[in-house]
């Protein structure tokens, strides 16, 4: 097993994955390069803007722009469950994580670690998509064990608001 690893599951037609933050482990450049290689379309970040930078990785939405990805940053601190900019841009994101799914696409997501807030955010993609929370989670885990590490991320995740309900209050 490498420190960076990408972990995948099929979802909507495509792929989610969660992954390390770029980084983190010392070797930007190399994780950047099998971030690219694995191909997502969209990159979802929910490490915070202090944590990018802390690891090396303050560039990555340029960088991966530069490549041709689509990049969200939705910064959550570590072990929470939301922020403000999760609340405001999560509609938006879901859409198009979805529609690039739909399309047989990929989707990552990366936190410091690739455990709890990439974790929530592709449980809750995979609950969006129809499946119980109960059966995804477990699958999800089975290809990253550390996916989703409390229970409020867990219940963010699997409570996402019903059409047309508004935002979800915590």
């Amino acid at each position: 097993m490498t420190k960076f690893e990408i972990a995948a599951v099929e979802a909507g037609g495509g792929w989610l994955a969660l992954c390390p933050m770029p980084g983190a482990g010392g070797d930007y450049a190399g994780d950047l390069a099998r971030v690219t290689g694995w191909g997502p379309a969209l990159v979802l970040t929910m490490a915070t803007a202090a944590e990018l930078a802390r690891f090396g990785a303050a560039g990555i939405g340029a960088d991966l722009r530069e490549r041709g990805i689509g990049w969200r940053h939705l910064p959550v601190e570590d072990y929470q469950a939301d922020s403000p900019a999760l609340a405001a841009g999560w509609a938006a994101t879901s859409t198009q994580a979805r529609a690039i799914l739909a399309q047989g696409g990929r989707v990552l997501a990366h936190c410091r670690s690739g455990c709890g807030r990439s974790g929530m955010a592709v449980l809750r993609l995979i609950v969006e998509l129809g499946e119980a929370p109960e059966a995804a989670l477990p699958r999800l885990r089975a290809a990253r064990p550390c996916a989703v590490e409390t229970d409020a991320q867990y219940d963010w995740a699997a409570s996402p608001p019903s059409p047309g309900a508004g935002t979800r209050s915590s």
